[in-house]
């Protein structure tokens, strides 16, 4: 009999093995029950500000997503039943890590490489800069040393792309992110398992957010924002203005305000909860879910500028708010590591494609938020 598995290493740098080309996809010898046509192959980019950048595309016959191991394994874009994923950012391609210098502008230069659909806020820090790090911290700009694909058959199938990073430094953060993106062949899903590991001998903090942009055909004028919210406040003073309508969208308008808005979340009886971005007919929606025990708090950026500025919603779970770090930890949200210890955070995004789709994703919504009265603070609040 056939294994019911296969396993394939792209780069492994303490091995010096690194593969410029893969590609695998369904055949005689490698069939999932799932679904035909589902591929997965990594090439480079080469010229402009792009050049160096890995891509390894992964296709499950029905959902596709481009991962970047170049750039800490963020997601760049993908499509699900002929829906694009992502955004239209001003900046339109993958940017090397080599060309981001972090300290620009007065230590916002991670701007200069933002335009994945998933990035990673983190992971020493994830707010905005201060003497403790730069804006969103250094993850999303740093190349991973490992990457490997997994191919199984049980099921379904299952296809898996994982990349190991680490932001480390002499006398600072010694932390290892192993990320999993895996996907069932035929699904409208993506699952992704992220460990943080301390390789310090000693105590370490760590801050993790997912920022997960999305554009149209989700986003657009009339779209919703559906979540169980215990609780909701905006950031500061510019999101004060839109909290009694944190939940509803405008078009595009230029010169628009970023407005950010806190969540505290309910859950149900296992800790899960979930969110969902509804478009204004009610027929298009991307939902993520995730266990509150691993990401805590919620965080809604609504950036809805005009479109050739980067008209953008962002869902993000996380481990704590992205303020100031030393706010945060004053406030007990930042996570201490112990020496060898680990933090788990599993995402699953998912894409509804259907008004069916979308009625059952914003049902289950309804049932987490069952008993609990939505408290709106009209106010940022000091904790």
């Amino acid at each position: 009999m056939p294994p019911s598995s296969r396993h394939w290493v792209l780069t492994d740098v303490l091995k010096r093995s690194w593969q410029e080309n893969f590609s695998v996809a369904a055949g005689p010898g490698l069939k999932l029950a799932g679904a035909d046509g589902w591929s997965v192959n990594k090439y480079t980019l080469r010229g402009g500000l792009s050049d160096g950048v890995d891509v390894v595309d992964l296709n499950n016959g029905r959902l596709s997503v481009s991962i970047l191991p170049t750039r800490g394994m963020g997601l760049w874009r993908g499509t699900c039943d002929g829906l694009e994923r992502g955004w239209k950012s001003p900046v339109e391609l993958p940017v090397n890590p080599v060309y981001v210098n972090a300290l620009d502008r007065g230590g916002i230069g991670w701007l200069a490489g933002f335009n994945e659909w998933l990035c990673r806020c983190g992971l020493n820090s994830n707010g905005p800069p201060s003497a403790e790090g730069t804006l969103h911290g250094r993850i999303a700009n740093i190349p991973a040393h490992y990457v490997d694909v997994a191919v199984s058959t049980d099921g379904d199938g299952t296809i898996s792309v994982t990349g190991v990073v680490d932001e480390t430094m002499m006398f600072g953060p010694c932390l290892r992110l192993k990320s999993t993106v895996q996907t069932a062949a035929g699904s409208n899903r993506l699952t992704i398992i992220d460990e943080i590991t301390n390789l310090a001998g000693i105590d370490r903090e760590m801050e993790l957010l997912y920022h997960t942009n999305i554009g149209g055909p989700f986003l657009e004028e009339g779209s919703r924002f559906v979540a169980p919210v215990i609780s909701v406040a905006p950031r500061d003073l510019a999101a004060v203005t839109g909290i009694g309508t944190f939940s509803k969208y405008a078009g595009p308008v230029a010169g628009y305000a970023e407005q950010v808005f806190y969540f505290d979340l309910a859950t149900d009886k296992g800790g899960r909860t979930q969110t969902l971005l509804v478009n204004s007919q009610g027929d298009r929606g991307l939902s993520i879910a995730f266990d509150k025990r691993q990401l805590p708090w919620f965080a809604l950026w609504k950036n809805t500028q005009a479109e050739a500025d980067g008209f953008c919603t962002g869902l993000e779970p996380a481990t704590n708010f992205p303020n100031l770090k030393e706010f945060e930890r004053k406030q007990g949200r930042v996570v201490m590591l112990p020496p060898g210890g680990s933090h788990t955070a599993v995402l699953e995004i998912a894409i509804h494609s259907t008004m069916p789709m979308v009625r059952a994703a914003e049902a289950q919504i309804a049932e987490l938020q069952r008993g609990h009265e939505p408290k709106v603070h009209a106010k940022p609040q000091a904790a």
